[in-house]
């Protein structure tokens, strides 16, 4: 009797998620029957005065000496040198 029970409760969710499912299918395609700009996820379309300036200007700064230490490890690389001891513990990794 409880299982019975159960199996119905369990059938009427599973016929409420179906519904809600195709109802969402429905939107998708009202949506793409439309042609033209679409918002990004998640847009509030609020203002903000974060600028494109402001990711680059911070971008050269962290990575300023990047192109310079990736030429010296290329080098000492090629030279069959040992990495000198801050770039192993940068790594987590040290030879005893």
């Amino acid at each position: 009797m409880a299982d019975r029970i159960l199996e119905k409760q369990h059938e009427h969710e599973r016929e409420q998620e179906r519904e809600r499912l195709r109802e969402q299918e429905q939107k998708d395609l009202a949506v793409e029957s439309h042609r033209g700009a679409r918002p990004l996820e998640g847009y509030a379309g609020g203002h903000t005065t974060w600028t494109g300036d402001q990711d680059d200007e911070a971008a050269a700064r962290v990575h300023a000496g990047d192109a310079e230490a990736s030429q010296e490890a290329s080098e000492r690389q090629a030279r069959l040198e040992p990495p000198e001891p801050d770039a192993e513990d940068d790594v987590g990794l040290r030879r005893e």
